[in-house]
Parts: C-alpha cells; sequence; structure tokens
C-alpha cells in the first residue's frame, strides 16, 4: 500500500479551489452514510441538503471533478465516494502521529474515525518521561526524544499538535525539519511554518465564542421584536450574512 510520504493529492495541481476542497469531506460523509443505507443514486438537492450546503454550489463543485450526474437520475453514490476519496488522497495510507498526550491528545487517539478514513496512528508522543511506555488506545506513548526517528522510520508526512500553546512552535519546528508537510494544530497558538507546509488550525474556544456572538444576536433580534420594532424572522433573514460560500465548519472529526 501506499504510504503518506510518497503520493500526493492532486487537487491543487488540477486547480480545484481550496473552498471546494474544504467542502469534500462533507458531501463524502453524507455520501458515506447514504452508501451505509443501500442507496444507489442521490439527486444533487438532497446530497446538498445532507451535506449543509446549496444545490447549485455542490454541482459547480463535483464540475471540478469531472462528476455531472445524470438528468433525471442523479449522482451514483458508490462512485461519488469512490471519487472525492480518490480526490482526498484517501485510498491509500497515511501515517500520522500525535504529540501531546494529555486530556485532548488522548481522545484523538481513541477517536476510531482515523483508522475508517484512510489514517492510521503511526505513534504517540508526549515530553513527559513518565509517560513513555503507557499504552493509550493500545498504542505505547514515546518520548520527545525519539520524535525525528519515528517520523522517518513510519514515513510520516502528517503531525497532529495536541501540545500547551508554549511548546507548539518548537514541536512543529521539529516535526518541519523531520519532513512532515501537513500539520493538524489543536493547540491555542498561531504556528508559524515555511512555504510548503500546510496547517489546519482547530480553536474551540473560537467557535464557541463565534457561536456566544449569534446567541447574543438572536436575543437582540427577540428583544427588538418584543418591542414591536421587527418580527424576529423578519430581523434573523435582514442579519444574516455568510459570505459567498456559506458556513465553514469546524474541523473536528466527524
Amino acid at each position: 500500500m501506499a504510504t503518506g510520504r510518497t503520493h500526493r493529492p492532486a487537487t491543487r495541481s488540477r486547480g480545484i479551489p481550496e473552498a471546494t476542497v474544504a467542502r469534500l469531506p462533507l458531501y463524502l460523509r453524507a455520501l458515506t452514510a447514504l452508501s451505509e443505507r443501500s442507496v444507489p443514486t442521490v439527486s444533487s438537492e438532497e446530497l446538498a441538503a445532507a451535506a449543509g450546503v446549496n444545490s447549485a454550489k455542490l454541482r459547480k463543485d463535483f464540475s471540478y471533478l469531472g462528476s455531472y450526474g445524470t438528468r433525471g437520475v442523479g449522482y451514483d453514490v458508490e462512485y461519488l465516494v469512490y471519487q472525492i476519496s480518490r480526490e482526498l488522497g484517501l485510498t491509500q495510507d497515511w501515517p500520522v502521529v500525535i504529540v501531546g498526550i494529555g486530556n485532548l491528545g488522548a481522545a484523538l487517539a481513541n477517536y476510531g474515525g482515523f483508522a475508517s478514513r484512510g489514517f492510521r496512528v503511526a505513534a504517540l508522543i508526549d515530553a513527559d518521561p513518565a509517560m513513555a511506555g503507557k499504552p493509550v488506545a493500545g498504542i505505547p506513548v514515546q518520548h520527545t526524544d525519539e520524535l525525528e526517528k519515528i517520523i522517518e522510520d513510519n514515513g510520516v508526512s502528517i503531525g497532529v499538535i495536541a501540545t500547551p500553546a508554549g511548546a507548539a512552535q518548537q514541536v512543529c519546528e521539529r516535526l518541519v525539519a523531520a519532513g512532515v508537510t501537513s500539520i493538524l494544530n489543536f493547540a491555542p497558538t498561531v504556528l508559524s511554518v515555511p512555504d510548503g507546509v500546510d496547517v489546519r488550525k482547530v480553536d474551540l474556544s473560537i467557535e464557541l465564542q463565534i457561536l456566544a456572538f449569534h446567541e447574543q444576536r438572536k436575543a437582540g433580534e427577540e428583544a427588538a421584536a418584543a418591542d414591536g420594532q421587527v418580527p424576529p424572522a423578519v430581523a434573523r433573514k435582514a442579519s444574516a450574512d455568510k459570505g459567498p460560500d456559506g458556513d465553514v465548519p469546524a474541523v473536528m472529526p466527524a
């Protein structure tokens, strides 16, 4: 089986927009659910609703993949699962290391969705000597002194950082120096990386703050409606502004 170090997804070379790439996992999740129910075909409207986007945007996204569906029939579910999986690079083995095995890192290690989506947790790494050798999710934790050797031995190109903020940049630099070119960052800090290294950041506090903003806005709309100024539904419609690509979901395991 090919490893992550030897093959890379072709999305950039084929000119697929980043916004489309960000929606492909949403489509894949919806399609996988349909496949598990043995649904053979799906219309663009049904799939768009399941993925949380509008159908015109979905059809545009699929046009970048060369999929246009069949009029009156829709899209073949199994073929789209394969096509999107291939485009995302999920038809090959992606060894991943998780650095920082605290509560969050341990939870990520125990997440069963990695293996089913083509990601193999090759190693768990922590700076605490007391953690060395302790099994988490059936994998013995290794010390950060072994980081470079672990990456080389396993051909790792994707690293997950779940360390405290103060340690994240140093860990990031070591990962990059060892050959990691994609990083999923759960540490509450912005990482500085060289060109050619991709970083995706997950910050739960930011997501909660965004939700708090919307809750505050809704409370204000309801207060205005109670004063007889404008109906709540009208106020929400007028104030909604989701940008050209709609809501951007938090990057969290499904």
